[in-house]
C-alpha cells in the first residue's frame, strides 16, 4: 500500500513538472490614436500561444463596433474578436490563433466604419 501511494505521489510530481510554463508578460506602448488612446497591451506565451490582454486602464473607444486587430511583424493584419460586449463589458483577453506566429502591434479597429481607432506597439515582435 505504501509503494501504491509513493508511486502516485510521484506521477502527481511529474505530470506537474512537465507543464507548459507560463513566460512573463511584454507590455507595449500605451494605445495611441482618435478613440482608444488609454491603457497598453500586455502579451505572454501560455501553453504555446500568445494571450494578449488589455491593461484595467484601457477605456473601450466611444465606436460603433470595435475589434481586435493585431499586426504581425511581416506586416499581415488579423481582424479578431469583437471587443465589446453586452451590457457594457468588453472581452479584455484574447488567445490569437496558432497561425499568428508573432505580434508587432494590436490595434483597435472599428468594423462598422473601417477605421483605426488607435494601436499600441510593442519594442519587438512578441513571438
Amino acid at each position: 500500500m505504501l509503494f501504491k501511494t509513493l508511486l502516485l505521489a510521484g506521477l502527481v510530481t511529474t505530470a506537474g513538472a512537465t507543464s507548459t510554463p507560463v513566460e512573463a508578460p511584454i507590455v507595449s506602448k500605451p494605445f495611441a490614436g482618435v478613440k482608444a488612446n488609454t491603457g497598453k497591451v500586455m502579451a505572454e506565451k501560455v501553453n504555446g500561444r500568445i494571450v494578449l490582454t488589455l491593461t484595467s486602464d484601457f477605456q473601450n473607444p466611444d465606436a460603433p463596433d470595435p475589434h481586435w486587430q493585431v499586426i504581425d511583424s511581416k506586416g499581415n493584419v488579423y481582424l479578431l474578436h469583437k471587443l465589446s460586449l453586452k451590457d457594457g463589458k468588453m472581452n479584455r483577453s484574447i488567445t490569437l490563433p496558432a497561425y499568428i506566429q508573432d505580434v508587432a502591434k494590436v490595434r483597435m479597429w472599428c468594423a462598422f466604419v473601417e477605421v483605426n481607432l488607435g494601436e499600441a506597439e510593442f519594442e519587438t515582435a512578441v513571438k
